[in-house]
């Protein structure tokens, strides 16, 4: 709400954003033409987007599952057993929400408030504002503890959540922002806002997805946005930081998280155009979807975690690019046995 200036003339995009946004645009026409070729691959780079997503998202917030689950609760549609697995699974039915209805959907507080409870697992304080007031803090490596950020209060959270979707809402029918620049005002401010006890972080992800697929940057259904910005975690807490210094006086600069959300989106739509490329052969398509795992896993991995994130791909297919990636020691084995660990040189 505090980034929706009263007046036009209160800001200018910088010339590095100008360039960003033209080079999405450049590349978002590229995507519509890559998605009417081979839709069975590109198929399964929307089957590993979702598993992406869902775990990344929830790795940020300090929630894992095993990632033998991740394929049957996201794919398979298998039985949470614990509290973080209903979450991982309610992530992926917010995701489906998205993905099958953001034409249908606005962005108000009533869905924002849906897209907590789905991301929540559906339980306790889900889909509920937060009723006590919070703040956002930094432990220091002596143990000491710093306040780096107030949110808005919680007796304020529901008139301020109004607020935002109603200027984000008019900011794009008076046609007074360039769509990306609005998206990226409302998931700043909504962080700032900071309505939820817990999920803000996974919300904000989802509502970024929701808000990009309305303006038709699809990229998000082909390119988990969420491991993009888990990669670049950082990055996007310290962009963040900057921006809501004096937020609540509304003399914060937009700018640092600006730079930080369209690169993250151009650096998505270059991840496509790479994978989508590779795969526009159907020989070695699947090889090359299974070195794209790879190189996506962090830190450690196993064969069963790219059986995971290559749904449809065999396990012998699988065992033979490691053999392959093995031989041009690009990966190396750290065990023996199915479960043994690998890792990338």
């Amino acid at each position: 709400m505090r980034s929706f200036k009263e007046k036009d003339s209160d800001y200018s995009l910088p010339l590095g954003a100008v360039w960003l946004m033209n080079s999405i645009s450049e590349y978002k026409g590229k995507q519509e033409l890559y998605t009417q070729q081979s839709p069975q691959i590109l198929d399964e780079l929307v089957k590993m987007a979702l598993i992406e997503s869902a775990e990344s998202s929830n790795r940020i917030e300090g929630v894992t599952v095993d990632r033998s689950r991740l394929h049957p609760l996201i794919i398979g549609n298998s039985r949470p057993r614990d509290r973080s697995e209903e979450e991982v699974a309610g992530y992926r039915r917010a995701l489906d929400l998205i993905h099958n209805k953001h034409a249908s959907i606005d962005i108000t507080p009533q869905i924002i408030l849906q897209l907590h409870r789905l991301s929540r697992g559906e339980t306790g304080d889900a889909g509920e504002w937060k009723s006590k007031n919070n703040e956002i803090i930094r432990i220091n490596s002596d143990g000491t503890v710093d306040i780096i950020f107030k949110p808005v209060p919680a007796d304020q959270t529901p008139g301020a959540m109004d607020q935002l979707c109603l200027l984000y809402r008019h900011s794009l029918s008076e046609f007074r922002y360039p769509p990306l620049y609005a998206v990226a005002c409302l998931i700043l401010d909504f962080l700032c806002i900071h309505p939820f006890r817990d999920g803000n972080g996974r919300v904000s992800r989802l509502l970024t997805l929701l808000a990009l697929y309305q303006h038709g940057y699809e990229v998000g259904k082909y390119i988990s946005l969420e491991r993009t910005i888990e990669q670049s975690k950082e990055t996007y807490y310290e962009s963040l930081n900057k921006s809501s210094q004096k937020w609540n006086q509304a003399k914060h600069d937009i700018d640092p998280w600006l730079h930080y959300f369209l690169g993250t989106v151009l650096s998505a739509y270059k991840e496509f155009e790479e994978r989508a490329a590779s795969l526009k052969p159907t020989r070695g398509a699947k090889t090359e979807l299974i070195k794209q795992a790879i190189e996506n896993q962090i830190g450690e991995f196993s064969l069963s975690d790219i059986m995971n994130a290559c749904p449809g791909i065999s396990r012998d297919m699988i065992r033979l690019v490691f053999q392959q990636l093995a031989a041009d020691k690009r990966i190396r084995c750290l065990g023996k046995g199915k479960s043994a660990k690998w890792k990338k040189l």
